[in-house]
């Protein structure tokens, strides 16, 4: 009785969308529905292979037509606590992606995601991404394709991206949050590399006096993995591509003390 009333008070509700040119495609008539979706590993027309899991997720790589794409399935009922705590992490995840594009980030390509609710209540979530062909994440490329790292112009470029991306998350107030090496993606196999952001389901955005905090947080992260693969004079060129200056400043001395201080016995 209890259960019924519950349902009552608390109907489900199921958001899914997909993005309007893969809707006539294989993908998106396989994926029409949020259920058959999010079951899709349990599906005879999918071949894929787990990937990872988190408490929150777990993540599934599918062909699909030929294509490879990342599900990412969210059981937010599995935090309890976490169901009443705002908006649901796979929410942000798309929303944030998605803004990316707008701001001519390269990101993970979105094309499907949607979320049950019960009541004001995330149940569960699904996010669909393209596959970058011929990427790694940045912190891959340090341990398994170490000459590219020592590739002064190819460094160059990559250290150029991350720095106007980092720059222009943050002229937006907007913070990553989870700035890791391993949240970057480059393309190993171009002449010119492109990076591009992955998995950003903590990154919101902050005002005074709060943004500070996050902005150092973002590069400190940036940076906890630099210090052991760059030089000190490519992390300075690093800094000084994102703010801009040819000659530190008083506040980008006070900045980067805190940067070079954020991890301090936290390792």
């Amino acid at each position: 009785m209890f259960k019924l009333l519950v349902n009552y008070l608390m109907p489900s509700k199921i958001v899914w969308h997909i993005i309007s040119e893969y809707k006539d495609t294989l993908l998106g008539q396989l994926l029409s529905d949020f259920d058959d979706a999010y079951s899709f590993n349990e599906s005879a027309h999918f071949e894929g292979k787990f990937i990872t899991k988190s408490p929150l997720s777990q993540v599934y790589k599918a062909t699909i037509d030929g294509r490879c794409y990342y599900l990412k399935k969210y059981n937010i009922s599995r935090k309890k606590i976490q169901r009443y705590l705002g908006q649901s992490k796979i929410k942000t995840e798309w929303q944030n992606l998605l803004w990316f594009e707008q701001l001519g980030i390269p990101a993970a390509r979105v094309i499907a995601y949607g979320q049950e609710t019960k009541g004001w209540v995330t149940h569960r979530g699904l996010l669909i991404t393209e596959e970058l062909i011929n990427t790694r994440d940045l912190a891959n490329i340090a341990d398994d394709y170490s000459h590219l790292i020592k590739n002064k112009k190819w460094l160059s470029a990559v250290s150029h991206q991350v720095a106007n991306a980092a720059r222009t998350l943050h002229q937006h107030r907007f913070a990553h949050n989870d700035f890791k090496w391993r949240n970057i993606m480059v393309d190993i196999n171009a002449d010119y590399p492109q990076i591009y952001l992955i998995d950003c389901p903590s990154g919101m955005k902050w005002y005074a006096p709060f943004l500070e905090f996050r902005i150092i947080k973002d590069l400190a992260c940036l940076d906890k993995r630099a210090k052991y693969e760059l030089s000190n004079t490519q992390r300075l060129a690093f800094y000084k591509d994102y703010a801009q200056c040819h000659k530190l400043r008083s506040n980008d001395k006070k900045r980067i003390r805190k940067i070079l201080q954020f991890f301090h016995n936290r390792e």
